[in-house]
């Protein structure tokens, strides 16, 4: 039996199913990855600026050019594939416990799955947030923010420095989510890894924690992964295709 045939075999047998997803769910709505080929960090190496901490806070340059690049990626605008919506059928029968993604796009959400469902382990591009008084809101008002001149958007309430809700290289991960995600990976007894390179750590051992505790794994990624030979199945094709194709017979 093939990986394909077994993959679906499995998908069709499991009561508690985990997914864990990367990068690839969402190249094809149109958003790039970062350590990719054609990925942003990739082919701009000085990018990656705008996503340190450090110098995000203390360097007006680097926040102009980090909004300048949000407002010109139309971030708020790619809408979700059939395999975010292939996720949101696989929620419709009570047998996912949660998805643990690595995007910070939003597009789980947007396409339907709930938000107590959704795990957000780097954050939400969506919206944005004060870095000194908490205040937040959807990321569309800064947007317009910008497109009417700002280029340095503060804080409507405080004016202080603002930023999108996401994980800056210098800051750790949600302890209280991270914990979470642990969780559910020990209580599945099916793991899909769909669209990451599992070289990201922490969220990358979750792998290591399915397994450890029973379950089965499932990979669907087009390029090799560290632990492609522990998983029971390993699937090349187009996520696009192969997720609505995986899940189709379980949220029919």
């Amino acid at each position: 039996m093939g990986d394909v045939a077994v993959a679906k075999t499995l998908v069709a047998g499991a009561e508690r199913i985990v997914v864990l997803s990367g990068a690839g769910m969402s190249t094809a709505a149109g958003i790039p990855d970062f350590r990719g080929p054609q990925g942003v960090w990739t082919k701009d190496p000085a990018a990656e600026r705008v996503s340190n901490l450090l110098d995000y806070l203390h360097d007006p340059q680097v926040r102009k050019l980090a909004w300048q690049r949000r407002d010109g990626t139309h971030q708020l605008s790619p809408d979700p594939t059939p395999a975010h919506r292939a996720l949101v059928d696989l929620e419709a029968t009570g047998r996912l416990l949660g998805i643990v993604t690595q995007n910070t796009d939003g597009l789980h959400l947007v396409a339907g799955n709930s938000p107590e469902t959704v795990l957000e382990m780097h954050g939400n591009a969506r919206r944005w947030r004060c870095e000194s008084c908490a205040a937040s809101g959807p990321m569309a008002d800064q947007l317009a923010r910008l497109e009417a001149g700002e280029d340095d958007p503060d804080c409507p309430g405080c004016g202080g420095i603002t930023r999108a809700t996401v994980i800056l290289f210098g800051e750790s991960l949600d302890g209280q989510l991270l914990d979470r995600a642990f969780d559910i990976a020990g209580e599945c007894d099916l793991l899909v890894a769909i669209g990451t390179t599992l070289v990201v750590q922490p969220v990358a051992s979750l792998v290591s924690v399915a397994l450890q505790h029973g379950a089965k794994v499932i990979i669907v990624n087009a390029e090799p992964t560290p632990y492609d030979d522990q998983a029971d199945a390993v699937l090349r094709g187009d996520i696009q295709d192969v997720v609505p194709e995986l899940f189709a017979q379980s949220s029919a």
